[in-house]
């Protein structure tokens, strides 16, 4: 039993090692590239965890980031653009990612037949050469649509076994879902409304629940991290590592498009 929990309690460590370095390195080598002080936005961040949450490798993104960069950075000066999000790479990491899926099929170390692990993906023709609509935005129509229903659900759900100001949150939230749900918005602007209505339960989350002890066992975790990141980035990823596991405890699941 003791060995079991010792386990564990290593793998969990491990697991919240590994997610705190998924998100700093990301943030610092956007930030080295970029060649100034911009952090990143919450939808970046969102966009960040998005990957995280579909196992998207970490030097996949770096790679991805890095090739946009060198680009950007070949242009001659009066055609320069300025690269101020993360968004701006997203297609190159989303078709060097779906490249990296396609040559895991048939690869096990064993000669046997492996399927797509993440049959979702689409390829990188589909995913940046398919036309959008203008109303689509970054994602399809029928996909924002499906993920607006499912996530109420969830939200709805969390409610009922939500109490006192949570649970009003979350219902006022449920609400603004259902009308966000009955009309057409552009994604940009919809993800606008869906960012507002995340940050709404972050705050209430930290206001419900006693986060002391869970700061605690996070800056354990994480200690080692603490004097090799700037101040700021160590900041806003012990930030996100303690609402992550609040909304797990609450099992209320993130809004934002990039959750689609």
């Amino acid at each position: 039993m003791q060995l079991a929990l010792l386990t564990n309690h290593k793998l969990k460590i491990a697991n919240s090692l590994n997610y705190f370095n998924y998100f700093s390195e990301i943030e610092e080598l956007f930030i080295r590239r970029r060649g100034r002080n911009l952090l990143l936005s919450p939808l970046d961040w969102a966009l960040i965890e998005s990957w995280q949450e579909r196992k998207v490798p970490l030097h996949i993104i770096l790679r991805g980031i890095e090739k946009i960069f060198d680009s950007v950075d070949l242009q001659p000066a009066a055609r320069k653009r300025t690269v101020k999000s993360l968004l701006y790479c997203k297609e190159e990491i989303e078709a060097q990612y779906a490249e990296w899926l396609e040559r895991q099929v048939g690869k096990n170390g064993n000669g046997q037949e492996v399927r797509n692990p993440e049959s979702q993906v689409r390829s990188p023709k589909s995913e940046i050469s398919a036309p959008r609509t203008q109303d689509s935005g970054l994602f399809p129509d029928d996909a924002i649509a499906a993920h607006l229903e499912r996530v109420s659900l969830e939200l709805k759900s969390a409610a009922d076994k939500a109490e006192g100001d949570l649970q009003a949150t979350l219902k006022k939230v449920a609400n603004r879902l259902a009308e966000l749900k009955g009309k057409s918005h552009a994604a940009e602007k919809l993800e606008e409304s869906l960012e507002r209505l995340d940050a709404l339960i972050d705050e209430s989350l930290l206001h419900a629940f006693e986060t002391d002890a869970l700061k605690g066992e996070i800056e354990k975790e994480i200690a080692s991290y603490k004097n090799k990141m700037e101040r700021e980035v160590y900041r806003r990823t012990f930030d996100l590592m303690l609402l992550k596991r609040l909304r797990e405890q609450a099992e209320i699941p993130r809004l934002s498009l990039f959750y689609l």
